[in-house]
């Protein structure tokens, strides 16, 4: 037994926690209750397997007994009164995973420089978020009333479908996720300042969604991720986690096991940053004692920041983002019935190897932002618009004879995930963002996405196709 299980054992273990009253409090408020209402919150869910289409959703009238089998709890990100706004940071190893459970004091100290810049531009807005500490990293998350006027703008003069031929494909969409996916545009426009900001003082790269990197000088290949991909799916297949619920992650993945960590990981719970910083709550998140303690005196009621969020909004308007985003959407893919003709006769025999590799075996290369963000900075230097990137990817993503997981494409949108992808690395690329220095072979190469064969490609020339274009 290590350190960690013999803290939570003394305290009477993961059992004592959840079975605790202040904790079961605070636990009832995160989902949107009190002491006169039922929560807001649609569902309970368990997450972390190892597809992620294994997520078991639990009635939210069986909160009390989920609470019985002690283990990782979320809430839907869907919620009946609010649109719930989430910014995800986190560390990202490539070749050791497990880096973030061994050594988490190393990969939180090197997130503290971007959570600072989080922090103060968010307060710059005027958005006063609560504040998670997780097994990787942290979370930021806040409310917007859905009868309010922020909401109404997110589902009207920001949604992507307001603006000219969003989308031949669209079905109708409840009015919270209408909001939900113009909510995604604005929260890419803070994690495009975030990244923008975070440049200089980080020790490795930021980046938007945990889009794969090079070695760095120290041999390493990680990052930090913005990670908004959430806002690339449907708002009723996403979850969150629950604060003082335990994070298994690193055990229902299979790491632990699979790289005998037993002794290593010790066990922890997702903590609220409520009057701690992150080191103690490093120290309190192992300890039933401290996690009961600190569920007596904190607050996780998730805070309504709709004031500051019209500020965020208006800073979006203003921005060359937006601008993108108007041109991105002013053009239309094509038609279902014309995909033989147009993306299925796309020469793939003309392509860089690399790029050919990924759209030939799409499953699971297309799955993976680094194959996406490849196959966008190639196409756009050879003149693709980039709605049309987006097409050919949603083409791959329809092809049932890809073999994809089971089920995988009925509760993901193949349209909405190529969009958002295609769309965050282009605007990355249009607002100069993005300045390729990763577009090269070498790099190529270190992200394993060469196929290693015969080619005189030099992708270096697309990238400075797009400096002479873009620039």
């Amino acid at each position: 037994m290590n350190k960690g299980e013999r803290e939570f054992e003394e305290g009477g273990g993961l059992e004592a926690i959840y079975s605790n009253p202040a904790v079961r409090e605070r636990i009832f408020d995160y989902l949107g209750g009190d002491a006169s209402r039922e929560p807001t919150a649609y569902c309970l869910a368990r997450c972390d397997g190892r597809l992620p289409t294994e997520i078991e959703r639990i009635p939210i009238e069986s909160l009390e007994t989920a609470l019985e089998a002690p283990g990782d709890l979320a809430r839907s990100l869907a919620d009946q009164e609010s649109l719930i706004a989430h910014l995800d940071v986190e560390y990202v190893n490539f070749d050791f995973p497990e880096e973030a459970y061994v050594d988490p004091w190393r990969i939180f100290k090197l997130q503290e420089p971007v959570i600072n810049i989080i922090e103060e531009e968010l307060s710059r807005y005027g958005i006063r978020p609560l504040h998670l500490l997780t097994g990787q990293g942290h979370h930021f998350v806040w409310q917007i009333p859905l009868d309010s006027g922020p909401c109404r703008r997110f589902a009207g003069e920001i949604n992507p479908a307001s603006l000219a031929h969003a989308s031949s494909t669209s079905l109708p969409e409840s009015i919270g996720e209408q909001a939900f996916r113009g909510l995604g545009l604005v929260m890419e426009f803070l994690a495009h300042r975030i990244k923008l900001l975070a440049a200089g003082p980080s020790e490795i790269p930021v980046d938007i969604t945990a889009v794969e990197v090079g070695k760095l000088k120290s041999g390493r290949r990680e990052m930090i991720s913005l990670d908004v991909s959430e806002y690339g799916d449907p708002l009723t297949e996403r979850i969150i986690r629950i604060p003082f619920t335990h994070y298994e992650k690193p055990w229902l993945s299979g790491m632990v096991e699979r790289l005998s960590l037993e002794l290593s990981v010790p066990r922890f719970v997702t903590l609220p940053l409520h009057e701690i910083d992150v080191q103690q709550a490093l120290v309190l998140r192992q300890s039933s004692n401290e996690v009961i303690a600190l569920a007596k005196r904190s607050v996780v009621r998730i805070p309504n920041q709709e004031r500051g969020v019209s500020h965020l909004i208006e800073s979006y308007l203003a921005s060359p983002l937006r601008a993108f985003h108007q041109d991105y959407y002013c053009e239309i893919i094509d038609e279902l019935s014309s995909w033989p003709d147009t993306y299925d006769q796309t020469p793939l025999e003309s392509f860089p190897p690399c790029v050919a590799n990924i759209l030939a075996y799409p499953n699971d290369l297309l799955l993976k932002p680094a194959g996406i963000q490849l196959v966008t900075r190639f196409l756009l230097a050879n003149g693709w618009h980039p709605r049309h990137i987006a097409g050919l990817i949603q083409s791959k993503f329809e092809n049932t004879s890809l073999n994809w997981l089971p089920s995988y494409w009925t509760k993901y949108s193949p349209e909405r995930r190529a969009d958002f992808y295609v769309r965050l690395f282009s605007g990355q690329i249009m607002t100069r963002l993005d300045q390729g220095i990763d577009f090269n072979c070498v790099s190529t190469q270190e992200k394993h996405s060469c196929p290693n064969v015969p080619c005189e490609t030099n992708l270096a020339t697309y990238q400075e196709k797009i400096d002479s274009e873009f620039s």
